[in-house]
């Protein structure tokens, strides 16, 4: 491949890189989603505002890049190109499930975001990186499916989707990580949410990324057991650390 990903076996991925793009870890814990929403929004445009302020003024600022963890309380989410008609509940329905339900500005469809789930916010600037949406989202899936390798669990990608699939090419397919990014001048948010322990009797109340005929699973559904979300999350971030040649602060 001509922009081929490394790919390296889990001993050899040390727990930061030791050289490579200054990025800044954060992991907000359980956070209401509007609230990181908008969190996001604020980082996006300081860097968007400092990328800029470059071009007018000549200047060479540099740009940061955050990686953040986060888990949510119960939200349905659609995406700009979705269809309101996936989400299977009406006001009455989310009150009773305790879920809100915000439509925003990333692409994809519908999905579920809750806890026990790792939504990840990569906020970068990918001239610092590549300037390459496509190899983008293939880079966090490739970490997600380096992640999954290392609990002994074989995934991959569906033709034609983003997001990680268990049994791709059959008809066991199904989901276990979904992917909806934003870029402006080239700066990221939104990002990926990874189902660990997530209970997944909520993604019944929606088409799934408007995908009616996949299943969707967790990690701890194909393991048997309920695994520490916070050793997931380790392995996770040093994975897109050491696929994005980033330095975590």
């Amino acid at each position: 491949m001509s922009k081929d990903i490394a790919l390296k076996n889990s001993a050899e991925i040390p727990s930061v890189e030791e050289k490579g793009v200054p990025t800044q870890f954060i992991d907000w814990g359980l956070t209401d989603y509007q609230e990181a929403w908008d969190k996001q929004e604020d980082l996006l445009n300081k860097t968007v505002a400092i990328k800029s302020e470059n071009r007018v003024n000549g200047t060479h600022l540099t740009t940061p890049n955050y990686l953040i963890f986060n888990e949510h309380p119960h939200v349905y989410t659609l995406g700009k190109s979705g269809h309101q008609e996936n989400l299977l509940l009406d006001e009455q329905g989310l009150k009773d499930k305790q879920a809100t339900y915000y439509k925003i500005n990333r692409g994809g469809d519908i999905t579920y975001h809750g806890p026990g789930q790792i939504v990840g916010y990569p906020i970068l600037d990918l001239d610092n990186f590549f300037t390459d949406i496509h190899l983008y989202l293939r880079t966090l899936e490739e970490a997600v499916i380096l992640t999954l390798k290392e609990y002994g669990i074989e995934s991959g990608r569906y033709p034609g989707y983003t997001g990680v699939w268990l049994d791709a090419d059959n008809d066991k397919a199904r989901k276990i990580c979904a992917m909806g990014v934003r870029c402006s001048r080239w700066v990221t948010m939104h990002g990926f949410a990874f189902n660990v322990n997530v209970d997944l009797d909520y993604f019944k109340n929606i088409v799934p990324c408007g995908i009616d005929d996949k299943a969707v699973t967790s990690l701890e559904k194909e393991l048997g057991y309920k695994p520490d979300i916070e050793e997931v999350k380790v392995k996770l971030k040093n994975h897109i650390a050491q696929l994005f040649k980033m330095k975590l602060i």
